[in-house]
């Protein structure tokens, strides 16, 4: 598969740093390049890219202006390129959209276009547009942007499991969510952690992933999900992961292909 790619930055050495980047994934084809919001545009409808790095900040018409500009299907898959933004951030973490800050590091710009590229082969264009355009309207409009924001946090709040029913000797109790520090797969059944007791549950670890707040539990092992609240601190390894210590005293393991989504969940790039 040939991913059609367009640059759009007022920055000439931030284009030719993407575009270099670019090259070490023989899929991508750079299409063209932008240095304005106007240009972009065009080039847009011109050559339909399938996948955009896209500048916020530019002169005369910055990068949600541009989004707003686009007219007809399908919508490329973007990854907004930002020099630190904080209400733009928080608009991509909470639709589950990319970006990068600048100045870009050479892991947290292959992780991005991984999971770009994952959510090319595999994307719902409706709803990803839909989420593109809510992102465009709280930027542009932040009064109307936060009241739709403060709406689905409250309707998907209410789908979250607030406590679990767990099995301790003949009795079922119910241990609220909060309080559970990590979450281990065993098969189909999971183990419990919470405050040094452990408690099995018939379920399996995706099951429950889909039930949690994912704000507050990422997976970050494929046999774990770990609650960020009890995280204490991170340690960097020599092969590439980070071993996690909780407050608990347990240590955990953060692998490398789920860096970048805890990375979303706390924030920050480590």
């Amino acid at each position: 598969m040939t991913v059609r790619t367009l640059i759009v930055d007022d920055e000439l050495h931030a284009r030719e740093g993407i575009r270099i980047r670019l090259r070490e994934f023989p899929e991508i084809e750079v299409v063209g390049e932008c240095s304005s919001g106007l240009e972009a545009v065009s080039a847009i409808a011109e050559l339909r890219p399938d996948l955009m790095f896209l500048d916020i900040q530019m002169p005369e018409m910055n990068g949600f202006e541009v989004l707003r500009s686009i007219k007809g299907e399908p919508v490329p898959i973007v990854v907004f390129v930002t020099a630190y933004d904080k209400y733009a951030v928080k608009a991509f973490e909470f639709h589950a959209l990319d970006y990068l800050l600048k100045p870009i590091s050479e892991e947290r710009f292959r992780d991005t276009l991984k999971i770009a590229l994952s959510q090319l082969s595999r994307r719902n264009i409706e709803t990803y547009a839909i989420n593109l355009r809510k992102v465009v309207d709280e930027y542009l409009n932040p009064i109307v942007g936060a009241d739709r924001q403060a709406e689905e946090v409250r309707a998907r709040e209410s789908d979250y499991l607030d406590r679990l029913a767990v099995k301790t000797h003949d009795y079922i109790s119910m241990l609220p969510v909060s309080d559970i520090d990590w979450i281990e797969s065993a098969g189909d059944y999971v183990y419990v952690h919470s405050d040094s007791h452990k408690y099995i549950i018939r379920q399996t670890l995706s099951s429950l992933e889909n039930k949690v707040d994912p704000r507050k539990f990422v997976r970050i092992h494929r046999t774990t999900i770990v609650n960020v609240e009890k995280v204490k601190a991170l340690r960097p390894n020599e092969h590439g992961d980070f071993e996690v210590f909780l407050k608990t005293g347990e240590r955990l393991k953060l692998s490398r292909s789920f860096r970048s989504n805890f990375q979303k969940v706390i924030g920050n790039s480590i």
